[in-house]
Formats: structure tokens, sequence, C-alpha cells
């Protein structure tokens, strides 16, 4: 198997806008044992993107959030660098907008408002330490055993991947459990790839309102689901939201 690791490559090589693989072929693969929410005393959510956060683990929090355990979502990057060509006022109010969604996005799944980092979309691996380090300090100061939701560092996306790498360090050095969820290898992987590590796969115990409140939740990011001024294809298509929705929330432990 490869290492969990540095699959951008395979990310290139499936466009968006040819569909990838079909939620059809994941739901004839393989089963998943279950992780249950009850296992959770605390739980910190880290996110490369505004979005991110609730489309690969918006049910699970809402779920934890429901339990009266503590959330506490942290998002890495500006999400400026969405649309490419944008002036730099441009770019500002698409930032504002993305931090806007996902405080939106946070109150329909019941959950405190997001922290923003404010790190430069697209450049997170050079801000790889930086990360890690605010991410201990936040897990340092959490009951023993919470859960550290991070975007697996295999996901293809190289800030997604960075994410996933600071987040293995912050756990590593405070004993808190990685969670490790993937968005895009839906994408670009199939069943039984050898480039995803399905022995450390669990899938989130989640009930029908939680599915339902994310689905809410994720309508709140119209910068993502809508056309630009220009006519370009919105950056998560419908057909991209349909399967994460059909696949369920999947981790890596």
């Amino acid at each position: 198997m490869r290492p969990p690791t540095g699959n951008a490559t395979r990310f290139a090589a499936v466009p968006i806008s040819g569909g990838g693989t079909p939620a059809e072929e994941w739901l004839r693969g393989q089963a998943f044992p279950s992780l249950s929410l009850d296992q959770c005393p605390s739980l910190v959510v880290l996110a490369p993107h505004p979005d991110d956060e609730t489309l690969g683990f918006g049910a699970a929090a809402c779920g934890v959030a429901a339990r009266g355990i503590d959330v506490h979502t942290v998002i890495a990057s500006d999400g400026g660098a969405a649309w490419p060509g944008l002036s730099v006022s441009e770019r500002a109010r698409l930032e504002e907008s993305r931090r806007s969604e996902s405080r939106t996005a946070a109150a329909v799944l019941g959950l405190p408002m997001p922290d923003f980092l404010g790190l430069p979309d697209g450049k997170l691996a050079e801000n790889e330490s930086r990360l890690a380090d605010v991410l201990t300090d936040i897990l340092a100061a959490r009951p023993a055993g919470t859960w550290c939701a991070a975007t697996w560092r295999g996901d293809g996306h190289p800030d997604h991947e960075a994410v996933g790498r600071a987040a293995a360090v912050a756990a590593s050095r405070t004993g808190a459990v990685l969670l490790e969820y993937p968005i895009w290898m839906w994408h670009w992987a199939h069943p039984g790839d050898e480039a995803v590590p399905w022995q450390r796969a669990v899938r989130i115990v989640t009930n029908p309102s939680a599915a339902q409140r994310k689905r809410e939740a994720v309508a709140s990011f119209r910068s993502q689901l809508e056309s630009d001024a220009t006519g370009r294809e919105p950056i998560l298509p419908p057909y991209v939201l349909e399967r994460l929705d059909r696949v369920g929330e999947v981790v890596f432990q």
C-alpha cells in the first residue's frame, strides 16, 4: 500500500467536470465498521477551507453537539483562491462571503461559531508547522481523548493533505484521537483502491435529523454552489454534493 499522503496527481487526473466515481459504485463497495458518537468526550474539527468542515464532518459534529458535548471548529485558510483571477477587492469579498457561509452553516448545525485562522488559501503546506502548533495548543486545553477531525492526509487536494498532516502531528503531541475525513477521495478513488487505507475506515453513526440538517447547512455555501459572474461552473457541482450525501461520513481512525 502507498503511504497515506501525496495523492495530488491522482486527483488532478480526474477533472471535477468529469463527474468522478459515481455514488452507486461506492454504495456497492465494502462496508465499514461503525463508530458511535457516544464515545466522543470533546471534539475539535479542523478544516482547510470554509465549507470542508460541513462537507466532511457536518452531521457528526451536529450529533456530537446535540449530546451536549463541546465542539470547536477551526478553519485554516481564508478561502480566497476558490476562483482564479480575482482582483484584491474581489478576493476580499469572497473571503468574507465564505466566512459568513461557514457561520450560517454552523448555526444550522447547532454549533458554536468557527474560528478562522486566515492563512492563505492554496498555501497551507507552507504554513503546516504553524498550523500544527496552533492546533497543539487547542488540543492541549481539551479533555483527554478529545477527537480531532481533519481532512485526510491523502485526500488529493494539497491544502487538505497539509491540514491532515498538521492534525496528525498535533494529535500525536497531545494524545488526541485523530479522525481523518476524506472529501475528494470519493471523486478520484475507487472501492478497494490501494492508495486508500481501508483497514482504518469506520463509518460515523448519525441519525436522519443530523443528516438533514447537514443538507440544509451545505446549502449555505452559495459561493461554491453557484456559477461565478463569468459563467464558470460551480466549485461544488450537484453531483459532488449528491455523492457526499449518499456515501455518508466515513473517517480513517
